[in-house]
């Protein structure tokens, strides 16, 4: 009976399944719908309403402003008070925030009202993802068996990582087609009502009581503040930030190239392909040898995603550059991974969300941020110039990687 009983528990994937339970899953990937509708979204119906790409532009960088200013204190909020309350009260405010966006675009507010509803959109999006690998860390970290625990954790970052790539592929997709079907103000009223229904619901899960057990009485951290700006944990920081500089830059540039061939509503199916092979490359980081160490990870699959970047930046023909997406794929994905896996394991003590929406907040800055200058960069010089910018992002996410490498102790075996 009790080598049953161990043998159970040292079974990483179902302790978990059993642990969260199944449900939990399906309504954290739908919870994160809303977020990755609500840029395209906004960017659809300002085009379609106001008839300016310029603002609709702004406006899209607006949200993400305010996710990227707003999300971390609400990471804070949440290892202070318990995810349940803060994600409620976001749940509530960004539904509500929604709804005012798309009453106020087709009104003849001014755009600083308009810019000012879109930030609000942006900061008060629930953050699901930093959520959710916040409580899976959590509930790995504090309630299963330490054997388990290494390899349950790269399995849930791969997992929560294709999650987040699979959403991020769908929901411009799904905003495209709402709109097409409906109206341009369908996918944020869609998004507003999904904000209500599945984030409430992922607020509401049982797992949602599953706080840290390092946390004090009063709720608060035994680590402090200070600990959050340790060089070992800014590295990883800066490797998510260029990991976003890499996505905006990306998808701006690949537009740029494929408007020079009358095909700019094609740029996001050949986006598709890095998409989807980084998706299922992070679901098979989970099957890596252990021996293959976090800061090796990120070194090698960084030199990957910069190989593939180069060629993005030489790319002649819409096969080639098909070819260097798919590289790209191969890359990032593992990336991604390597680096949610190395934010969880130096999260300092009860600030493990604070540290997750550090990480996702690095991501949205850094998309935001290459898809303005990425832009500006398309008009004025062209496309080669343009496409020379990944590379640039890649060079960054590698070269974080040779930092990290020095500050990371050699793993014993």
């Amino acid at each position: 009976m009790t080598q049953t009983i161990s043998t159970e528990r040292t079974t990483s994937a179902p302790g978990l399944l059993r642990t969260a339970g199944l449900p939990y899953f399906l309504i954290a990937f739908v919870a994160r719908l809303p977020f990755a509708m609500m840029v395209v979204g906004v960017l659809t119906v300002v085009v379609s309403a106001r008839g300016t790409l310029a603002l609709g532009g702004l406006t899209s960088a607006a949200v993400g402003l305010g996710t990227a200013l707003i999300g971390p204190f609400l990471g804070a909020a949440a290892d202070r008070f318990g995810q349940r309350p803060a994600l409620i009260a976001a749940a509530v405010l960004n539904a509500t925030m929604l709804a005012v966006f798309a009453v106020v675009v087709y009104s003849p507010a001014p755009d600083l009202v308009l810019l000012l509803s879109a930030f609000g959109i942006g900061a008060s999006a629930p953050q699901v993802s930093p959520m959710s690998r916040a409580r899976l860390v959590t509930i790995i970290s504090e309630r299963m068996p330490e054997q388990a625990r290494a390899r349950t954790l790269s399995a849930t970052m791969s997992y929560e990582s294709a999650a987040d790539e699979m959403v991020f592929v769908f929901g411009p997709f799904l905003v495209g087609l709402l709109a097409s079907l409906i109206a341009p103000w369908a996918p944020i009223a869609i998004a507003s009502a999904l904000t209500l229904l599945f984030v409430g619901a992922f607020a509401l899960h049982p797992t949602a009581r599953h706080v840290s057990a390092a946390r004090r009485e009063d709720g608060t951290a035994p680590s402090a503040v200070s600990e959050l700006f340790r060089p070992a944990l800014l590295v990883v920081v800066v490797g998510i930030f260029g990991v976003g500089l890499f996505f905006g830059s990306t998808l701006t540039a690949l537009t740029s190239f494929m408007a020079d061939r009358d095909a700019a509503e094609q740029a996001g199916l050949l986006y598709g392909i890095m998409g989807i092979g980084s998706a299922v490359l992070a679901l098979g980081v989970a099957w890596l040898p252990p021996r293959f160490s976090l800061r090796a990870r990120w070194l090698a699959f960084a030199v990957t995603l910069a190989a593939g970047a180069v060629i993005v930046a030489t790319a002649s023909s819409v096969l080639l550059m098909c070819v260097a997406l798919a590289i790209v794929g191969i890359g990032v994905g593992p990336t991604i991974v390597s680096l949610y896996s190395l934010g969880a394991s130096r999260s300092p003590l009860g600030r493990s969300a604070t540290v997750m929406t550090m990480l996702g907040s690095g991501v949205v800055v850094g998309q935001a941020l290459a898809s303005a200058v990425t832009g500006e960069v398309a008009e004025r010089l062209g496309t080669p110039t343009a496409l020379l910018l990944p590379a640039v992002a890649a060079g960054l996410v590698l070269t974080a990687g040779v930092v990290n490498w020095f500050l990371t102790p050699a793993p014993r075996w």
